[in-house]
């Protein structure tokens, strides 16, 4: 699709709603409604003038002022009569309205899919045979036959090669679980990607770019619909479900944001104002992260650090009351069956200790350094899919992907397991009675069973545990080069669970080795004082906890809403310490490498017309260094205020290909009038031509307020002043572009006119400050289209 630009490349189409048509007598004297007269907009309003097309960006500073005409309005009409008043109660608290709905609607779903994900991925492995609606974990719940040391046994669950074979031994039976597996994952990814394919191709992917983008204005038709919402609800299950190293924490932003938006269209006030919709799908975002980890408010700040362009003090409050309505909704359907809010929650007895910082920070420069490397791999893997032969198969690119993971993930049960379940089982602190092999160690004689409080005192390696390492081992190669290739495929993939993951494993190995190296040298320079021999001086599962969110923050680049969001998933208060050093660490590393975290290295990637709030302009040139007309282009294309013929307009509007035309005084005196869109032009011409006799090419188009002096055999004039911007956004010539790049980001502004002594002089339009600043970074400038 490309984009309608000014000059070489003019960047957005708007519509300007306010069109006053006047009235104009026709010569046979006829009042109003005779031939030549122009019907009241106000009364019979043209069709299309409010909207805006599809790839193009909202004008904010017109959206914030009709609704602050709106709000006017409905604050007069009030004092008038009770109607009035309880019209303008029900306007007030409509938005709280929405945020209640939005987080009941988007809770019910998380809830829904946390419930169906978990059930089809136990499907691959086995059935219950009280009811294959069963998942694993719910049915041995009520089971009398298992036992504390094997409570995920019990009669009622068998494997696949159980059933068939009636044994659950053998290697016939371990082959038949095997390829049952294998065709379960390869079953479930076909599904997703077809449905994909064939009914809303904007659910694939994780959807927090485009979230981001449409956020600072855009529009993109279709991407936050009922089609797309109902696509990646289903596709979403069926990804996580096949064992795609993927998660559903990211796309679930996107199933809130389609929720919001759907809702919206509800309510006139949001309906009808793209900057207010914009308000409650920032809202909506956080309500996204609040059902996803169960963190309300870290997806409040995770809405206003990572996704958010505008974010209000208004749209704070409304944010938390929509996250805390999702997370209760969560709660309350209990999708985890552990009657907890929380994702992974951990109960670590041991404190941490000052020395412990050291390896914290070093996880926090593998988490940075990850980051900074899985970025700039899994861009060059998308651009090769989208500009080789490789693109289009996405239906072989996802079996393909989804046949090596289950073939390589199911020997290894760490890779085998859903990343959530995996991640649980790092952050797990080992007890006297736990079965897992992270908990294989060794028990001494002469050393008590408990250490601090109820926890074990640090043991020696047994065979179990180093089984389960080099297993880890092994899981984290594997996880860190199959998230690469899988994420950004045309199925919904989310980043946050595979980052963590990846994170987890490495801090688990490091914890473990940080708890025998204590163990073995607790008279040591390093633990002395405070590591004695029958004391739980390390907790490998806070190594854990701090390396998935360096790995995290070193991908996405989050801070102060990451460090949130890890508390709220765990419950570790005492440890927010530990967090901030890793996460810090990692941001500092992975920026040393390219400021860009993985979400706006995919907007660039897709061309997305997003100006970066974060990202800093440092370059000394001027508005005059970057506007439209250049030396080697055509002269600016205008329109003046009261001498041109409608076939005139019709002409210079069919000749070019700009997306709005200044007016000004006359073509000997440039001086700046104001500013028309092409698509008014075009839409009140047509329409005058409908329904005002006696409109010919030769009709003056007149934008003055005091037509000139007509002949009295002339046709009548069209005046269209009233689709007239008539205070658009000026600078001057020398104003410096980095205060330019600012007006753009913290106004919101697709064009800005540069005047010199108010004579006109060029337009700078987004696309423009995007192109150049793609040329000073020696990135290709055309890369930024949306096509």
């Amino acid at each position: 699709m490309a984009w309608r630009l000014w000059t070489t490349q003019v960047d957005e189409v708007d519509l300007v709603e306010n069109a006053v048509y006047e009235e104009h007598q026709s010569r046979a004297g006829v009042n109003g409604t005779g031939p030549g007269s122009l019907m009241d907009p106000l009364e019979d309003p043209v069709p299309g003038l409010g909207t805006y097309e599809d790839f193009n960006t909202i004008d904010w500073v017109r959206e914030k002022s009709k609704d602050r005409d709106r709000h006017r309005e409905i604050t007069k009409n009030s004092r008038r009569s009770t109607v009035a008043l309880l019209h303008s109660i029900s306007d007030a608290f409509s938005g709280w309205l929405l945020m209640l709905l939005v987080g009941l609607m988007a809770g019910a779903l998380a809830g829904g899919i946390d419930i169906a994900a978990h059930w089809l991925t136990d499907m691959k492995e086995g059935i219950c045979l009280d009811g294959f609606w069963f998942s694993h974990e719910h049915c041995c719940w009520k089971s009398s036959e298992t036992t504390f040391k094997d409570r995920d046994r019990c009669p009622q669950w068998q494997t696949w090669g159980e059933l068939i074979t009636g044994t659950s031994e053998g290697a016939f039976s371990y082959i038949l679980n095997y390829l049952i597996y294998i065709v379960w994952a390869l079953f479930f990814a076909f599904l997703a990607v077809t449905l994909v394919r064939a009914f809303a191709p904007y659910a694939c992917g994780s959807g927090i770019p485009e979230i981001k983008t449409i956020l600072s204005g855009f529009i993109i038709r279709g991407y936050l619909g009922k089609w797309t919402l109902i696509t990646k609800t289903v596709t979403l299950v069926l990804a996580v479900s096949s064992g795609l190293s993927l998660g559903k924490e990211g796309p679930l932003v996107h199933v809130a944001c389609c929720c919001a938006n759907i809702l919206c269209h509800l309510f006139t006030k949001y309906r009808k104002n793209e900057a207010k919709r914009r308000e409650v799908l920032s809202a909506a975002a956080a309500v996204g992260v609040s059902v996803a980890f169960g963190a309300p408010i870290g997806g409040v700040l995770f809405s206003l650090e990572e996704v958010s362009y505008y974010f209000p003090l208004k749209t704070l409050w409304r944010s938390f009351f929509a996250a805390l309505v999702a997370a209760f909704t969560l709660r309350s359907i209990n999708p985890f069956g552990n009657s907890r809010l929380v994702l992974f929650y951990v109960e670590f007895h041991a404190p941490w200790h000052l020395v412990e910082l050291v390896p914290f920070i070093f996880l926090g420069i593998f988490g940075g350094l990850w980051g900074a490397l899985f970025i700039k791999a899994n861009i060059a893997w998308c651009r090769i899919r989208k500009t080789t032969r490789l693109g289009r198969y996405p239906i072989v690119e996802v079996l393909a992907v989804t046949a090596v993971t289950a073939l390589v993930a199911y020997p290894n049960s760490y890779t085998r397991m859903s990343g959530a379940e995996l991640i649980s089982e790092l952050f797990n602190d080992c007890s006297l009675l736990d079965s897992s092999q992270l908990c294989g160690y060794l028990q001494p004689a002469n050393i008590s069973e408990t250490g601090i409080g109820n926890s074990l005192a640090d043991r020696p390696a047994g065979p179990g545990l180093f089984t389960a390492l080099w297993q880890l081992a092994l899981a984290l190669l594997f996880k860190m080069l199959i998230t690469v290739v899988t994420f950004g495929m045309k199925v919904p993939s989310g980043l946050f669970i595979p980052s963590m993951a990846v994170g987890a494993i490495a801090g688990r190995l490091l914890g473990v080795g940080m708890e025998q190296l204590a163990y073995y040298n607790h008279d040591g320079l390093i633990f002395k004082g405070w590591c004695t021999p029958e004391a739980d001086c390390i907790t490998p599962g806070l190594y854990a906890m701090v390396g998935a969110a360096a790995c995290l923050g070193g991908v996405t680049r989050m801070t102060v809403s990451l460090v949130v969001i890890m508390f709220e998933l765990t419950g570790g208060l005492e440890y927010i310490v530990p967090l901030m050093a890793a996460a810090m660490t990692s941001k500092w590393v992975a920026d040393a490498f390219g400021r860009e975290g993985i979400y706006e290295a995919h907007i660039r990637l897709n061309g997305y017309p997003f100006l970066e709030p974060k990202e800093e302009f440092e370059h000394s040139s001027l508005a005059v260094d970057v506007m439209r007309p250049r030396r080697s282009d055509p002269p600016l294309a205008v329109l003046t205020q009261d001498s041109m013929t409608v076939g005139g307009v019709e002409a210079l509007v069919e000749s070019t290909r700009y997306s709005g035309f200044p007016v000004v005084v006359s073509q000997e005196s440039p001086r700046l009038v104001g500013f028309v869109l092409r698509r008014d032009l075009l839409i009140s011409i047509d329409n005058a031509r409908k329904r005002q006799d006696g409109v010919v090419g030769a009709s003056l188009v007149v934008f003055s307020e005091h037509p000139p002096a007509q002949a009295p055999d002339g046709p009548p004039p069209l005046r269209l002043r009233g689709i007239m911007d008539l205070s658009p956004f000026t600078v001057t010539d020398h104003t410096p572009m980095d205060i330019t790049v600012d007006i753009f980001r913290k106004l919101g502004l697709r064009q800005c006119l540069v005047t010199h002594n108010g004579r006109l002089l060029g337009i700078i339009t987004k696309k423009d400050i995007l192109k150049h600043m793609a040329q000073i970074a020696n990135r290709d400038p055309d890369s930024i289209l949306f096509n």
